[in-house]
């Protein structure tokens, strides 16, 4: 009697239905891994978008209780006023400033926050990016900010060769690889990180900003400070005779100012090239718990009020600054 009729299971086929079962059961596992594993991704972005809101909502309730307290001493303040007649004026102007407070900042407070240490990220990997391209590149440690016609308000070029010429305006503007008919005007075009914060230094000014290096100077050292909050304190010390501005940076929120095109010091090099008109170099030096960003220009470049300081209205130069030393150099932004 043959093995189908008896029953009996031919040897190969068994060994191919223990394979197969082998195969599914690896294949089922295989499954529920994955299935755990997405179960895991999915548990951790709801975690972190959970942390998110719970962030946000802290930052908002923080300005509510400030504004809830702005409020209350303001209320305070105007039942002082009923109570003590004697002083009746002094208490209505803090109740009328405590309640404006309040409801400015009740209404003003931003509906979505970004930490420094998550815009810090962002740009280590840009500058790290754009460092890595121009090493590549074999160009030089120059950083040349030249100001242009057009959304981009300045360019930062950084040369291939130690004895560059600066291209044009519009080559600039027009090329992120410069590539003329000349070899000491060859490197990389690119819009610096300070180019969009000098624009919107330009929004936020009452009224145009400065044409004379000093003023200049500490009005963007003030906007570093006050309005983007990027560093904690600048010093400023401008000699328009020789060209040139050092800013000592403290309590810089984006890094030792070390990093390509740090956010400070393309600022204040950026909003000197625009309101002066020039293209300016800008070097750091690194110290401990601060840097210093040195921005030089060429004098001869630079128009009338540009080169005098004297030119602008007397307010512009330090009390007691003698002719030649260096103006602004006690001038301090915290």
């Amino acid at each position: 009697m043959s093995g189908d009729a008896d029953g009996t299971v031919p040897k190969e086929n068994g060994a191919s239905a223990g394979a197969t079962d082998d195969e599914r059961g690896g294949e089922q596992d295989d499954d529920r891994d994955g299935r755990t594993l997405r179960a895991r991704v999915d548990l951790l972005e709801a975690e972190n978008r959970r942390l998110r809101r719970a962030y946000e909502r802290q930052r908002r309730t923080e300005h509510r209780r400030a504004a809830a307290a702005l409020v209350g001493v303001g209320a305070a303040a105007l039942a002082g006023a009923a109570a003590f007649p004697s002083v009746r004026e002094v208490l209505v102007v803090v109740a009328a400033i405590g309640v404006f407070g309040g409801v400015l900042t009740r209404y003003l407070t931003p509906e979505r926050f970004v930490s420094a240490s998550v815009v810090g990220r962002v740009y280590e990997a840009l500058a790290g990016n754009e460092a890595s391209l121009a090493a590549e590149l074999g160009l030089r440690s120059d950083r040349v900010y030249v100001p242009v016609d057009g959304p981009d308000t300045a360019r930062l070029f950084v040369p291939e060769r130690d004895d560059y010429d600066l291209p044009d305006a519009e080559t600039l503007s027009g090329n992120t690889l410069v590539v003329t008919g000349s070899d000491a005007e060859r490197g990389l075009s690119l819009t610096p990180t300070g180019a969009p914060l000098y624009r919107e230094f330009e929004r936020s000014a009452t009224g145009e900003p400065a044409s004379v290096p000093g003023r200049l100077g500490d009005e963007l050292a003030e906007a570093v400070v006050e309005a983007f909050e990027l560093a904690s304190s600048v010093t400023t010390a401008v000699d328009p005779a020789e060209g040139r501005a050092s800013f000592e940076v403290v309590g810089g929120a984006l890094g030792d100012g070390s990093d390509f095109d740090d956010p400070v010091a393309s600022t204040l090099a950026v909003g000197l090239a625009v309101g002066l008109g020039v293209p300016v170099s800008a070097e750091v030096a690194p110290g401990e718990g601060s840097y210093t960003v040195t921005c030089r220009w060429d004098v001869n470049a630079v128009g009338g009020d540009g080169r005098d300081e004297s030119a602008s209205d007397g307010d512009a130069t330090d009390d007691g600054a003698g002719d030649g030393d260096p103006v602004g150099s006690d001038s301090e932004r915290s």
